[in-house]
């Protein structure tokens, strides 16, 4: 499929036929019009295309062409934050509705592919969390306890993960997860939805969100939608300027895929209890072998630059762990965005009209937090009671989470010094070929790309969204905004919000 997220590719790029939609060509009304074709966005324009709304979805790649193509595909109530943690923010009433929606999320997922027989690699299995060591069992313990006052009852602490050769002590046993393509669903939902009625728009950018009745969404081509509800599904929401982006943080996180002999791993999740964790599936390769899919190795977005020693440490973890474990056949890299108290924000969006609704914050939890959106937010725009709207609402503050609010906050104020910096070189002439690098010009700061021809690309450094300096990310051959998360392709074009506007161009291309 076509790859506008960045340079790598996931081995789902590779399994999935997505196929290629329309370009928005003219106005248009919908009931309701979502933005962004991502697990989140198509699961909501399933569910209300399927209750009978018109709905548009537009989005500015292909289906799945951001982050859904580049997810791990856990289903999985195993949270990024343990359940004792979410009791502390959220209380025990409301983590309990945490534990049932991300349940009812792997529920919700395996009904859809049945019910519309969508061929997505589905199954169920068990899920393993084990500790770095053998002998941290009491932080086990405790989140035992809490996972039972949450109601997932069938938890249970057992001796070992099934991983022949490799001890990883008593762990906590998680049955009934799940694993899927996520790519080859989307593209089952995309069917679902035109047979319902609903219509997708791809290579459509979004320019403007404007609440009201009705709401409108321009796009850059000058074409309107207007509709009684919008849902922004932009993994980070592009129709808001800074409230949601306080609460929380854009991390990079780095996976391989290394095959092995078929058979010779038990199927399941495993997990681990380090910071950052350690998460591991399998996916069928081929009649011989199947994929080890590990990730990890998380940094925040656009403050590293060492893609290629991530990978070695994600190998060298994976290698001293699964003895079997062969040729590396995949690279690759996606970006979460973690809000401060652990869970997604899905619901009205703040300080905006009621009918403009977000689905953000996946936390790494990306596909059950999107299948969340989708049935949570059906039921907001069709005026049905939702016990896990409260849970979720993006105007919540939990002040058990203020700590870690403040500190991705001065994470945030700091990267503002950029500007008094040198350059990363001191001349474009410097740049070499397929590479880029931040050059300081007289008071402002340039990002400068040539490309494989020689061709020199000059744009702003500087984020549109709220005026950090970008990085260059020589992995995936992007420009990363430090602050937000906001990407942009080597040319400058926005791949991932924030931003709406790509960098601005400086001057015209030079050759050397």
């Amino acid at each position: 499929m076509k790859n506008d997220s960045g340079k790598t590719i996931s081995i789902w790029m590779t399994t999935a036929e997505v196929p290629d939609q329309p370009v928005l060509a003219e106005n248009l009304q919908a009931d309701v019009c979502v933005v962004g074709a991502g697990i989140a966005g198509m699961t909501t324009a399933y569910m209300l295309s399927r209750e009978g709304k018109s709905v548009v979805v537009l989005d500015d790649g292909p289906i799945g062409g951001g982050q859904t193509s580049r997810t791990t595909a856990h289903l999985s109530h195993v949270l990024s934050h343990y359940y004792y943690e979410l009791e502390e923010i959220h209380g025990k009433d409301l983590t309990r509705q945490i534990a049932e929606s991300h349940t009812k999320a792997i529920d919700t997922i395996q009904a859809i592919a049945s019910r519309e027989n969508i061929d997505c690699d589905f199954e169920r299995l068990d899920g393993y969390l084990f500790p770095p060591d053998t002998e941290s069992l009491d932080e086990l313990q405790k989140e035992l306890a809490a996972a039972h006052r949450a109601g997932l009852t069938d938890v249970e602490l057992v001796n070992k993960a099934p991983i022949d050769g490799f001890n990883t002590g008593s762990c906590l046993h998680f049955p009934h997860q799940g694993q899927f393509d996520p790519l080859k669903y989307l593209t089952g939902l995309a069917a679902a939805i035109q047979g319902y009625g609903g219509r997708i728009y791809t290579g459509t950018h979004v320019q403007k969100i404007t609440g009201g009745q009705p709401a409108r969404v321009e796009t850059s081509n000058g074409q309107v939608v207007t509709a009684d509800a919008v849902v922004v599904a932009t993994n980070s929401p592009i129709s808001n300027l800074a409230t949601m982006h306080f609460k929380q943080a854009a991390y990079i996180t780095f996976v391989i895929g290394a095959k092995i002999p078929r058979g010779s791993l038990t199927k399941a999740l495993y997990w681990d209890t380090l910071d950052p964790y350690h998460y591991v599936r399998l996916q069928h390769l081929d009649e011989e072998h199947d994929l080890l899919i590990v990730g990890g190795e998380d940094h925040k977005t656009g403050q590293a630059n060492d893609a290629d020693s991530r990978y070695v440490r994600l190998e060298v973890w994976t290698r001293e762990r699964f003895s079997q474990v062969g040729e590396i056949e995949f690279r690759w890299s996606g970006q979460v965005m973690n809000a401060d108290d652990g869970i997604a924000y899905i619901g009205k969006n703040p300080f905006d009209e009621d009918n403009i609704y977000i689905a953000t914050g996946d936390t790494g939890l990306g596909m059950t937090h999107g299948t969340i959106a989708g049935i949570l937010l059906n039921d907001m725009i069709l005026g049905r009671k939702n016990t896990w709207a409260e849970v979720y609402d993006p105007s919540r503050a939990r002040l058990s989470a203020t700590g870690d609010f403040i500190s991705e906050n001065i994470n945030v104020a700091t990267q503002y010094l950029d500007w008094v910096t040198p350059g990363e070189v001191d001349s474009v002439d410097k740049v070499s070929p397929g590479t880029g690098a931040v050059v300081r010009q007289g008071l402002t700061k340039v990002a400068a790309y040539r490309d494989e021809n020689g061709i020199l690309h000059e744009h702003s450094a500087v984020c549109p969204h709220l005026k950090c300096i970008v990085a260059w990310n020589s992995s995936e051959a992007t420009w990363d905004c430090p602050c937000h998360g906001s990407r942009f392709d080597a040319q400058g074009k926005v791949i991932n919000g924030p931003a709406i506007d790509g960098l601005a161009p400086v001057h015209s291309k030079s050759t050397v």
